[in-house]
């Protein structure tokens, strides 16, 4: 008996986008010695083991006489063992992170080391444990739980953790477990927490974390958390009726946020309030400690378009001015940055002349040929940088983006075949993980002194499936652009389908392989797919990005148009049969193109849209729009809908499908209810979605792969496609 091979859209839920098995989250031991990192065992199984790859001499020899590419991988820590094959069990807590994080993996899905690369810690199933990392052996410390976080000293001796709202503290060895910070009532039925980061923090700062160990290992910057003055939301799950709402702390456009404070805390439980104007900078967006200065915050304004670099006297608490950045847009925050160089000096981006550099001290070492976008590593030679192509770049990278060794002297590429890369680095060694167009996953490359050491295996699932992507820039604003025709077509005008995110934060169009293999199985059924990156996606120019500037709405719609049409010239495009599908804020694009501009798009899927912008979160929407408080007509433009109905609606009214997971606590399903209530409303058809038991991901294999189908379906019945 034989069975059908699994269709492509099974195979892509079932292997998380073909993400499973890929090796990921890589620590480089100080000495060179060893790469820790994060596998699962095949690409269907979800459940992270953490291993230890043994970097090979870099002089050794192959027979052949060239370097050796060999390393000995082991695992460090296996979930299956450890919870001697019970089911994982996630607290309320964990979940929520895991959703922040957009985490749909399983068993050991984060770690943290001391600062030799010795001791990992880990939590599973809510408890704790730890990995000897040159022994290989792991074990339970019996601590309270449901453990969040935990993290060693720098020392190695000790491992902090949340548990209950508290930041405890145990040895190594599990001995002397103890509080340093407890809960504490707040107003109403809110809970003061130590230690964890707040939803927005954590959804949109990029800052996961709630607590720092010192350098010496003697004491701890924490987090306290007061989310009293946060409105309450519900979320029910209407197939579980017999289930209460789930109370969520949501701090929408122009409420209030959680109080956020900051404490050095000693290992005897003693603490000293860091003080600066938190009436003025109430964002805690950074926190950076080192042995080589004070601990360093980055604190912004509400409005975002101030922030101030502090370093902090961590035995009074007082804090002293380092830097301060203003922007009449908005100021953005970035992965790996503010920290100090070994030298004491600042590292920081910034936009500068109309470029986004990188800055060591007050002096810019980058300029408009570089557009950087995370700091990587800082060592007393040069900082090691993640950039695109810049505006005075020789030539455009469509996609691309390069590790770069940057210093007083100037600049060196480490990444050399087009492709999207990234790298960590400790050492003289160096982790360089490189995305290419015509090989699917990623490849992972271990340099020592910039020469192969080792290879990363993956043992990820290849998708059966090769995109047919052209890169390419569309019209007199050089929209970077991705094309992809059915596999074997050769001519005759296509239904186009525009496949956007189109907005901040994502970055679509990149020259790598499996970003594309959604996009190609759509050509595959009869498109001709366009992936375009309009202004306000990142990594072209500060001036691209702040584009959109109370104006989410009418600019990323304009670009989109820009670009299907300019497209048009040169590849198949039928622009009589156009459609548009989208997930977030791409959802939230796509109902603007069926609803504003019906003479250009002719039907739309809007997924998880954003369809009232006052109830989404404070730190990313005041950012575009500012406080709705003081210009609400902002906000209405930016709608698709208001209290009146459908703002700006054209005629003909064209199809639209309206997705949405009940589950959404980051997009709130109301937004797709609201917006139904107002198609109805204007006497709009339109066809509803609900997904039962969903979030803002669809990790659940069945219903990720028969969304594609219907949204196929919908598609060709609505464009007419045989």
């Amino acid at each position: 008996m034989t069975t059908e091979p699994l269709s492509f859209p099974r195979r892509q839920a079932r292997t998380l986008r073909f993400t499973l098995g890929a090796p990921r989250a890589f620590t480089v031991a100080p000495d060179g010695s060893r790469v820790v990192f994060l596998r699962s065992r095949s690409g269907t199984d979800r459940a992270n083991l953490l291993w230890v790859l043994d970097v090979a001499d870099g002089d050794s020899r192959s027979e052949a006489g060239v370097p050796s590419a060999e390393g000995r991988e082991r695992v460090a820590a296996d979930p299956q063992t450890l919870l001697e094959g019970a089911s994982e069990r996630l607290s309320a807590q964990e979940r929520a992170r895991r959703e922040r994080s957009r985490e749909g993996g399983a068993g050991i899905v984060g770690y943290a080391t001391d600062k030799a690369v010795e001791l990992a810690s880990f939590a599973l199933s809510g408890r704790l444990f730890t990995a000897e990392l040159r022994a290989g052996t792991a074990r339970e410390l019996p601590v309270p739980g449901p453990v969040l976080d935990p993290r060693p000293s720098p020392d190695g001796r000790l491992v902090a953790y949340v548990s209950g709202g508290a930041l405890r503290v145990v040895g190594a060895e599990g001995e002397d477990d103890r509080a340093l910070a407890e809960p504490e009532p707040s107003a109403g039925s809110a809970t003061v927490t130590y230690g964890l980061a707040e939803f927005i923090a954590a959804e949109e700062m990029g800052r996961s974390r709630g607590f720092w160990w010192s350098p010496d290992s003697d004491r701890l910057l924490v987090a306290r958390v007061d989310d009293a003055p946060v409105r309450r939301w519900w979320i029910a799950d209407p197939a579980r009726p017999e289930q209460a709402p789930q109370q969520v702390a949501y701090p929408a456009a122009g409420t209030g946020n959680a109080e956020v404070r900051l404490f050095v805390v000693g290992l005897d439980g003693a603490r000293t309030e860091v003080v600066w104007d938190r009436a003025r900078y109430p964002y805690l967006a950074r926190v950076h400690w080192s042995a080589a200065g004070a601990p360093l915050l980055l604190v912004q304004a509400r409005d975002q378009k101030s922030q101030l670099y502090l370093a902090v006297d961590a035995d009074s608490g007082a804090t002293r001015m380092v830097h301060a950045d203003e922007d009449p847009q908005w100021l953005d925050l970035f992965p790996g940055a503010p920290c100090w160089s070994p030298g004491g000096q600042l590292v920081r981006i910034a936009d500068e002349g109309g470029a986004r550099v990188l800055a060591v001290g007050e002096r810019p070492l980058t300029g408009p040929q570089l557009h950087v976008r995370a700091v990587l590593d800082v060592s007393d030679d040069d900082v090691l940088v993640s950039a695109s192509a810049g505006e005075a770049a020789a030539a455009p990278e469509i996609g691309e983006i390069h590790v770069y060794r940057v210093n007083g002297l100037g600049m060196e590429r480490l990444s050399q075949e087009p492709g999207v890369h990234s790298a960590v680095r400790s050492g003289n060694v160096t982790v360089l993980v490189s995305s290419v167009p015509d090989r699917p996953g990623a490849q992972v490359h271990v340099l020592r002194e910039g020469k192969p050491a080792a290879t990363v295996a993956s043992y990820a699932d290849r998708p059966g499936l090769r995109p047919r992507v052209s890169l390419t820039e569309a019209g007199e604003r050089r929209v970077p652009c991705a094309v992809l025709l059915p596999t074997g077509h050769t001519d005759g005008p296509l239904p186009v389908l525009m496949d956007p995110y189109g907005g901040p934060h994502a970055q679509r169009v990149l020259a790598a392989h499996n970003p594309h293999l959604t996009s190609q199985w759509f050509a595959d059924q009869g498109f001709a797919v366009i992936v375009a990156d309009g202004r306000g996606t990142p990594g072209r120019s500060p001036a691209w990005e702040k584009a959109i500037k109370d104006d989410l709405a009418a600019v990323v719609l304009d670009d989109q148009i820009h670009a299907l049409r300019a497209l048009a010239e040169r590849f198949p495009l039928d622009l009589s049969r156009v459609a548009i599908r989208g997930w977030s804020f791409g959802g939230y694009l796509a109902g603007l193109a069926v609803l504003r501009r019906p003479d250009v798009f002719h039907a739309g899927i809007v997924g998880a849209p954003v369809t009232d912008q006052r109830l989404y979160d404070t730190h990313y929407t005041e950012r575009y729009l500012g406080d709705p408080n003081r210009q609400p007509e902002v906000y209405a433009e930016n709608s698709l809908i208001d209290d009146n109905g459908l703002v700006d609606a054209a005629e003909p009214a064209r199809p639209m499908m309206v997705v949405h997971g009940l589950a959404d606590d980051n997009v709130v399903v109301a937004h797709s209810l609201r917006l139904s209530s107002a198609l109805l409303a204007a006497g709009r058809p339109h066809e509803v979605l609900p997904l039962s038991g969903v979030t803002h991901m669809t990790p659940q294999e069945q219903v990720a792969e028969n969304l594609l189908l219907l949204q196929v379906d919908f598609l060709k019945r609505s464009l007419g496609v045989a």
